[in-house]
């Protein structure tokens, strides 16, 4: 067991990439709390990863909901060794119709949510630690319509590049996992605004070299190494699991 006793925080854990990847370190041995806003599908996931888990219901751009998260991993386990800021949101508007609104809302989520979720975290790692950010293709590539969510990513990439050197001497790695369009929820409810969802989706898989989106599990495996001693020497990186998108 790859995680056997290591205690670990996944944001946005209710659905998707979070749900699998929170499925697959309990099953490797860890201890994960997930959070999430929406308190149902919070405590479906929960059920459905059954022992080896903790839900607790929550926004990463609210401080006040990431200190009662880590006071909780604090006084059950009093230490943390694996965090991943998954939690992010998305805003499709072209230039010339970004709203004040949604820039908010997507920076507050993506950008301030992980900056809050890994400095709160931070008290309770130790040496051998791991921190992992979820990115995008859309960091490094251009998107139409979409400059605010890759804005958004690209300044995730930042920071691990920059927190890699705050951090050196602490033994605590930070590195950036960047899926491609991935088969999950909130994938299906953008194709869902298409007139052909179904024809959206098969568009977006045509762009990847491999022909297909991605799935969670497949996501959730390149965490799992990130999380793990497999990756001892990895640190102000990233990883790519996007089909080949943005590789070529």
């Amino acid at each position: 067991m790859r995680l056997k006793d290591k205690v670990a925080v996944i944001t946005g854990g209710s659905t998707g990439i979070g749900f699998e990847t929170a499925r697959l370190f309990a099953s490797e041995g860890a201890h994960v709390y997930i959070t999430g806003r929406r308190a149902d599908e919070l405590e479906r996931a929960a059920a459905e990863i059954g022992p080896g888990v903790t839900a607790v219901q929550g926004d990463v751009a609210m401080a006040v909901d990431l200190d009662r998260l880590f006071d909780l991993v604090r006084s059950n386990h009093g230490k943390l060794d694996i965090v991943f800021a998954n939690a992010g949101v998305g805003s499709g508007e072209k230039l010339g119709s970004i709203t004040e609104e949604s820039y908010e809302f997507v920076f507050g989520v993506n950008v301030k949510g992980t900056i809050q979720t890994v400095q709160k975290a931070l008290p309770l790692m130790t040496g051998g630690g791991s921190i992992i950010m979820t990115g995008s293709t859309t960091g490094s590539m251009g998107s139409p319509n979409f400059s605010i969510y890759s804005a958004s990513k690209a300044a995730i990439r930042s920071f691990a590049r920059c927190w890699a050197l705050d951090l050196k001497g602490t033994g605590i790695r930070v590195n950036v996992l960047s899926p491609g369009p991935t088969e999950t929820p909130g994938l299906r409810r953008a194709a869902s605004r298409a007139p052909n969802p179904d024809e959206a989706l098969k568009a977006m898989a045509s762009q990847l070299p491999l022909g297909r989106l991605g799935k969670p599990t497949e996501v959730a495996a390149v965490a799992l190494f990130l999380a793990s001693a497999e990756s001892s020497f990895l640190t102000g990186g990233e990883i790519f699991a996007d089909g080949g998108m943005a590789q070529i």
